[in-house]
């Protein structure tokens, strides 16, 4: 019997959790070290499932199949195209950053009357979420699937309501309200849709007789499973609509900026560049391969959706007086661009969408760790508490600066050739669509120039005139994320290689050839 590898990877982080949270209240340093030490040995099977994953070889691979529920034709599946291998290695590369940059998040105040959770549940619930995503992106039975996309909405909803910001310009009081709105909100809007998708997904096993996502795509392939239109459309909307929470896409975006604003900045990465990933994922796996007839049926409107989601989100970007904020407004836009890629219906746009999700990820991780370190110095998310932070922070002002000109696609840095492939996948399909949507891209300039001008630039406020610069573990944080924005946008290649043969097949499912150019080459 081969080593279960993908078991493994998941198992680890959530063995760890356990381990973190029965560490004494005492040893706060060995907890983080714990966890620590375990995000980085799941890092590395992450690594041997990336090595061991052959591109051009079978579409799932490294599979695991158990009996689980015989009765009701549940099994434990595993398996990984180049999608999910592109997002486990993203997962895994995030955490150790995580957990880095909150290495003094959760520890108790010596002041004041605020009571903070042990330190160690803080990293034992960044443990915990991490298992439930990798398992999330490995499952190929869609209970199996059903039950860790939902189970990992618990120890979100501790992350934002414990641990959650601690510069609140507005007293104790109002931030622990405001903390426990965010994360019942959060909750509340995740569960209605994945209340939805239990119906569709007991709905699916009455048509289908079994939740093996494997054997229902090929049974639909073959003609061997027929499903009535309006019932295979019922299903996509069931499965589609606890996704577009997820993502979020408009107009089921509200709970992130509160979620973003009220939780500490690694949380805030956790859900915008982790487990909101989960969300665009499952679009691919899902709703494409099950539901094929209905995706396409759907996709005029999803695209529109799409498009208010982009110039939507870059808008309210403009607007906002709070970083996090402004940062939770530039993922709902970029959230947008990766939806109207994969329903684009053509390879160059689904490619860059997976492209744009480990991007975004990445990109959206740097900026926000950075503004985090931030706010820990002045003590507020206020844009207009700074100024002139560059003249005595300038290693602080370079990074943020290169974050922020990721997050606005700067050409040479890896959000760009995403967000290009989707920009070219749309336009060769639905032209309008992809010309409005470049507005996005003028948008998202604007307001990091701007949040960049009036934090960063201009007359040194006395507040920012003694901010440190950053610090030995600050740097071990966002170094490597900068060279993997400058890798990644000079040579997208290696992941490139890995997600365009799934993205083929992908397009098979769905019975789509790219369109053809209307002026040929010269020969």
């Amino acid at each position: 019997m081969s080593f279960p590898l993908l078991t493994a990877t998941a198992a680890l982080p959530a063995v760890g959790a356990v381990a973190t949270a029965a560490v004494p209240a005492a040893r706060r340093t060995a907890a983080k070290w714990l966890a620590l030490v375990v995000s980085l040995a799941t890092l590395a099977l992450a690594v041997t499932i990336l090595v061991r994953f052959d591109p051009s070889g079978a579409r799932y691979q490294l599979t695991e199949s158990h009996a689980w529920i015989k009765d009701f034709g549940v099994r434990y599946e595993l398996g990984v195209d180049g999608i999910a291998v592109a997002l486990i290695a993203l997962t895994a590369v995030l955490i150790p950053f995580i957990i880095l940059a909150g290495w003094n998040d959760a520890d108790p105040l010596e002041t004041g009357s605020r009571r903070w959770r042990p330190t160690q549940g803080f990293f034992a619930l960044i443990l915990a979420v991490e298992a439930m995503v990798v398992i999330s992106f490995e499952a190929t039975d869609v209970f199996l699937f059903y039950i860790f996309f939902e189970a990992m909405l618990i120890p979100m909803y501790f992350l934002i309501g414990g641990f959650g910001d601690r510069a609140h310009a507005q007293g104790e009081e109002a931030a622990s309200t405001q903390r426990s709105y965010a994360a019942v909100k959060f909750l509340l809007y995740n569960l209605v849709g994945g209340l939805i998708m239990l119906a569709a997904v007991i709905g699916l096993y009455v048509v289908a007789g079994n939740f093996s996502l494997q054997e229902i795509a090929q049974a639909r392939a073959n003609g061997s499973l027929h499903m009535a239109t309006s019932t295979e459309r019922w299903l996509f909307l069931g499965f589609f609509f606890a996704f577009a929470v997820k993502a979020p896409l408009w107009p089921l975006h509200t709970w992130l900026p509160n979620a973003m604003q009220e939780s500490t900045a690694p949380v805030a990465v956790l859900i915008t560049a982790v487990v909101d990933k989960v969300g665009t994922f499952a679009m691919l796996r899902f709703c494409l391969q099950l539901f094929p007839e209905a995706s396409k049926w759907a996709t005029p409107v999803i695209l529109v959706l799409a498009l208010i989601s982009i110039v939507y989100g870059a808008l309210l970007a403009v607007g906002q007086r709070d970083m996090k904020r402004l940062v939770a407004y530039a993922s709902i836009s970029h959230f947008g661009f990766i939806v109207m890629g994969i329903f684009a219906m053509t390879s160059q746009g689904q490619s860059g969408a997976t492209l744009y999700m480990v991007n975004h990820g990445i990109s959206t991780a740097a900026l926000m760790l950075v503004a985090g370190f931030l706010i820990s110095r002045r003590g507020s998310r206020l844009i207009g508490d700074y100024g002139g932070v560059q003249k005595v922070a300038p290693v602080l002002a370079g990074t943020f600066l290169i974050g922020g000109l990721a997050t606005l696609s700067l050409p040479g840095l890896a959000p760009f050739v995403s967000e290009f492939l989707v920009l070219v996948g749309t336009f060769t399909r639905y032209p309008v669509i992809g010309i409005i949507a470049t507005f996005g891209i003028v948008l998202a300039a604007l307001y990091v120039l701007v949040l960049y001008q009036r934090t960063m630039t201009g007359p040194v406020k006395p507040a920012v005139s003694a901010m440190p610069d950053l610090r030995v573990r600050e740097l071990v944080v966002v170094a490597p994320l900068i060279v993997l924005l400058i890798f990644l946008g000079v040579y997208p290649k290696p992941v490139t290689d890995i997600v365009n043969p799934a993205v083929k097949q992908t397009m098979s499912d769905v019975h789509k050839t790219d369109p053809k150019p209307s002026v040929e080459a010269a020969k």
